[in-house]
């Protein structure tokens, strides 16, 4: 990610003018925001003019938004799914034919339209939970990570940040004895190290970069022999790296663990050293109050997706259970239904208000932390999602005059970009200072609708 530079080198300081600002705690008219090499080096408030030179965003100006858990390639899902019923397990199906025809070219293509729809949303960073590894039939390309590295080129490419979650997945699903797993099917090839011990060898090849991190997961338990989770989780643990899971999206997961092992997948997980505050449990649906508990015990953070919950009709988790057991709560569009965080926030709250029939379990500003703070770190960026001095300089505005978030007063901006705004009133997005969304535009991708119909288009010839 290129940061504004003099020729010497040294980073230049910029100005940006917030009209009116998030700062974590309350709304702040009037705030002047310096930055240099992409971070924030001092926030003045009370600046009640532009400063002159001083790029100037007007609306509600917030920090990047954070997508914890992304499927790139199930973007080119969307409207497909939508047609007849079925289960998860029918859509699986549906995503199973798409994911055979990307090829490290195409997949980037894609990536790179769907990461510049997400710098449309005020989404500054991405957690890509990364499973397709390898060609059809699970022979290796000559480049081993050539998927993951499409990925993290379309990132760069789009302007944003990414934290490529290269998941183990080498299994099937559960056998009839503890020991017994599956043998991945036709489809489950290209996904498949084989071992945990090959798929550590091939993740250890990955290098980040300014945009990128590198940080690892567990697909499932159903999808990682649980004599092997411990060979995932110390790749973590060596590297400090973030650590995500599909924990108990469905019924039938819990299920069959309990068959197999005798316990729910969140008890296995703990039992093989998986749980910790560098993990993040994605979705966390149908839990029992022991595995609340575990969750919460550890600092295991939950990544909640409404979106693809409800589209799947996955359920609703007990995210304020969770929260209170001590889990951080952080917010994911997963499945891409729709691209929008704020939808994501709100849906939270929505969902919960429609479980309980009682109102008001997230304010506003818990709603944008979960969107901000907790979501950036679970992603492995514990200084993002702020700010102030020192944090990366990470920007969304979100317009206040739009037929959505017109009328309410300034101080209540907050709650009228949860509970109101969308992701089509994004109208700057700015990440490490760099100016990626202008006017509702993206200044890197010329035509992100066309680069969509295009890629999506190639795949469903």
């Amino acid at each position: 990610m290129q940061l504004t530079t003099e020729p010497t080198g040294t980073p230049v300081t910029v100005t940006y003018w917030l009209s009116h600002a998030w700062l974590g705690t309350h709304v702040e008219p009037g705030v002047a925001l310096d930055v240099s090499g992409g971070i924030v080096a001092g926030v003045r408030t009370g600046v009640a003019t532009p400063p002159p030179g001083a790029t100037v965003l007007r609306g509600l100006t917030l920090p990047g938004l954070a997508n914890t858990h992304s499927h790139a390639f199930h973007r080119a899902l969307r409207s497909t799914v939508q047609v007849g019923s079925g289960t998860f397990w029918t859509w699986r199906e549906t995503m199973y034919q798409i994911a055979f025809r990307l090829t490290p070219d195409s997949y980037y293509d894609l990536a790179r339209a769907v990461y510049a729809e997400m710098a449309l949303a005020g989404i500054t960073a991405v957690g890509e939970f990364h499973y397709l590894h390898h060609a059809p039939g699970g022979t290796p390309y000559s480049n081993p990570n050539a998927m993951g590295e499409a990925l993290i080129a379309a990132a760069g490419e789009a302007g944003i940040r990414i934290t490529l979650l290269d998941t183990a997945y080498l299994s099937a699903g559960f056998g009839r004895r503890p020991t017994q797993y599956q043998e991945p099917d036709q489809h489950q090839l290209r996904f498949s190290d084989t071992t945990a011990d090959a798929w550590a060898e091939r993740a250890s090849l990955l290098k980040g970069s300014d945009h990128a991190l590198i940080g690892a997961a567990i697909h499932s338990v159903r999808a990682v022999p649980a004599a092997q989770l411990a060979t995932v989780a110390a790749w973590a643990e060596e590297r400090q790296a973030p650590l995500h899971v599909h924990l108990s999206e469905q019924t039938a997961e819990n299920d069959a663990c309990l068959a197999a092992h005798g316990c729910t997948p969140t008890r296995l997980l703990a039992d093989h050293g998986v749980l910790g505050p560098r993990t993040t449990g994605i979705h966390n649906t149908h839990l029992t109050g022991e595995d609340i508990t575990l969750l919460g015990s550890s600092a295991t953070g939950t990544c909640m997706c409404p979106t693809t919950e409800r589209d799947l009709a996955d359920g609703i988790g007990p995210a304020v259970a969770l929260q209170r057991a001590g889990s951080p709560l952080s917010l994911g569009s997963d499945s891409h239904a729709v691209i929008d965080l704020f939808e994501e926030a709100r849906a939270m709250e929505l969902n919960e208000r429609l479980r309980t029939r009682a109102r008001g379990h997230w304010t506003a500003a818990a709603l944008l932390r979960a969107a901000t703070v907790d979501g950036h770190a679970a992603l492995g960026r514990p200084r993002a999602g702020i700010i102030e001095p020192g944090a990366p300089a990470d920007l969304v505005t979100v317009a206040l005059d739009s037929v959505r978030t017109a009328g309410p007063v300034p101080r209540l901006a907050a709650e009228t970009a949860v509970f109101a705004a969308s992701a089509a009133d994004v109208r700057h997005t700015v990440v490490a200072g760099r100016h990626i969304v202008r006017d509702g535009q993206h200044t890197l991708v010329e035509d992100v609708p066309a680069a969509l119909a295009s890629a999506i288009g190639a795949l469903h010839r």
